[in-house]
């Protein structure tokens, strides 16, 4: 149960306010339970791993997995409610754009939110 609990602790998304910047799109499970799939997208990241390394350690202390599913970059426009999801990770390959954009609009649902598979 108690890694149950941690898991509806870990928030499906967490995003910087604005800019532009990598993201992950991580499966996180409980061991030998449910998964569930959050972003997580920062500017300090020089790589997609470094977001996705730094949240394996955060996880492990709370007796947790994951697997990062792909990733991306986000245009993050707070002026303009606008959040545009594109791109892919060298290292992870390319997130589901799709299944980020419904994380997105469920996290800011007075945002446009688009995606597209082009671009870097």
């Amino acid at each position: 149960m108690a890694a149950a609990e941690a898991l509806s602790r870990v928030a499906d998304v967490e995003i910087d306010g604005g800019g532009v910047f990598k993201y992950v799109l991580v499966r996180v499970r409980a061991a030998g339970g449910p998964g569930k799939d959050v972003v997580r997208g920062h500017g300090w990241a020089e790589y997609h791993a470094d977001i996705y390394e730094r949240m394996a350690q955060e996880l492990a202390q709370q007796g947790l997995g994951c697997e990062c599913l792909g990733g991306g970059r986000l245009s993050h426009r707070p002026e303009e409610r606008k959040i545009h999801v594109y791109g892919y990770s060298v290292g992870f390959g390319r997130a589901d754009h799709s299944v980020t954009t419904e994380k997105l609009k469920a996290k800011y649902p007075d945002y446009e939110i688009t995606w597209a598979d082009e671009g870097y």
